[in-house]
């Protein structure tokens, strides 16, 4: 997750630190992204990933600004964090569902191989009683 950070004159390479599986706050790279026409410096352990975040929520609230309905920029930001928020509540209920769905044809699929497998052992064990072996 992107974290506000002290400006650093020379930017570093991201590497895992051990103990939490982030990089350690002098570990990790720098960038400095704008939203709704501010600037922060942030960091994290994917800057690629932080701006793509950034421009996500700076959409996001220039859309909801566009309506008309306030020009706060702080009311603007708590709207698109609703609708941010309700967008992952979305997605995560899908994904619910989704996984819900997997494990019911999984289910089914191994109540399948199982039918067949035990299909299988009893023809062997027929014809081993049948050839006396």
């Amino acid at each position: 997750m992107a974290q506000p950070n002290k400006p650093s004159n020379s930017p570093t390479n991201a590497q895992p630190s051990r103990s939490s599986g982030f990089p350690a706050k002098s570990e990790q790279s720098y960038v400095t992204v704008d939203i709704y026409d501010q600037a922060y410096h942030l960091s994290g352990p994917d800057i690629s990933q932080v701006q793509r975040l950034a421009a996500r929520v700076d959409s996001r609230m220039r859309a909801v600004a566009s309506t008309g309905r306030t020009a706060d920029s702080l009311r603007v930001a708590v709207l698109a964090a609703l609708n941010l928020a309700d967008e992952l509540t979305r997605a995560e209920d899908r994904l619910r569902l989704l996984e819900g769905t997997l494990d019911i044809a999984e289910s089914a699929n191994l109540h399948i191989r199982a039918a067949s497998l035990s299909g299988l052992l009893d023809t062997v064990l027929e014809e081993d009683r049948m050839t006396g072996a």
